[in-house]
């Protein structure tokens, strides 16, 4: 039977099975994440808004980043909780491409924003004495913009692309929904989509391989001077490569697993995979920032230490 996608049709979440009475454990585990991911990233987000001495670039780019977590995640847990309850794992098409218009630009953002604090730690380290002049506010407003603006242009027509094909089917086998699962349901012609895919994940690979060049930069420079200087680029590169190796590997588990038969890996792990990098990233990134900058430790240590009387 084919459907249009986007008009009068739903979608089921394969993925959900019947679970009994395990599913209230699920959901208190999913829950947990989910309000652990909430409050470690507003706390930092508050931390770095009241603190009038992280009012740099870094940690306007580390605001951003953080405040793209929150985002994610809302678009992946609220519906996952509902469903672990739900009888049924069913979605309607404009949620299911609501969800994934989220999930792709949290995906997109986090990337950018990578990209946009490796370039400001490249000038910083690389180009010195012309940091203050060539990383204005202005161009911080710029590149936080730009971080949002392009991945919400880019997977708008990715969207609208998928949402215009005819189905043959309306089975995700997900817990959530996903764009290239949508692509394989259809029944015509699926030529720009996939032409449109692959331009949109090279330019992604561009933007990764600009940050190994920045970071590369930076070691180099850094490497090459005191013991002072080596220490420095430790401590600035280890944070910002640890987040980009961590997320990217996730999003290579979920390409593999899209990409290729998986039908003899377990449920389980499949479903772990497939969440890993939504799930992993926004708990990581506060604690892995919250632990090796310095300033924001102590910045935290403050605001929860703060008498309220005083």
């Amino acid at each position: 039977m084919m459907m249009n996608a986007s008009h009068g049709s739903f979608f089921i979440l394969g993925a959900y099975g019947d679970t009994g009475l395990l599913k209230y454990f699920y959901f208190v585990v999913v829950a947990t994440l989910y309000f652990t991911i909430i409050g470690a990233n507003v706390l930092l987000i508050v931390v770095i808004c009241v603190n009038r001495t992280l009012h740099e670039p870094m940690y306007l780019f580390l605001c951003s980043l953080f405040v793209n977590e929150l985002y994610g995640s809302s678009g992946l847990f609220p519906l996952i909780l509902v469903h672990i309850l739900s009888d049924s794992p069913a979605v309607s098409a404009p949620l299911c491409f609501l969800q994934i218009f989220v999930i792709y630009t949290y995906a997109s953002i986090q990337f950018s924003n990578l990209a946009a604090m490796s370039y400001d730690r490249y000038l910083a380290i690389v180009h010195p004495l012309q940091y203050r002049r060539r990383m204005t506010a202005r161009k911080v407003a710029l590149l936080v913009a730009l971080t949002w603006l392009y991945p919400a242009v880019a997977i708008g027509v990715l969207i609208s692309l998928s949402s215009s094909l005819q189905l043959c089917g309306n089975i995700i086998h997900k817990v959530y929904c996903d764009n290239y699962s949508i692509v394989k349901l259809a029944c015509s012609d699926t030529t720009v989509n996939n032409v449109y895919g692959v331009s949109y994940t090279a330019a992604t690979v561009g933007l990764v391989l600009s940050i190994v060049y920045s970071y590369a930069r930076i070691l180099q420079v850094c490497f090459s001077g005191s013991r002072q200087s080596r220490q420095k680029a430790v401590s600035t590169c280890t944070p910002h490569l640890a987040s980009l190796v961590n997320f990217s590997c996730g999003c290579f588990f979920e390409i593999v697993q899209n990409r290729f038969d998986m039908r003899h890996v377990s449920t389980a792990v499949r479903v772990i995979l497939s969440l890993y990098w939504l799930t992993c990233q926004p708990l990581f990134n506060p604690a892995l920032y919250g632990l090796n900058l310095s300033q924001i430790r102590t910045a935290c240590r403050r605001l929860l230490q703060r008498n309220p009387e005083h």
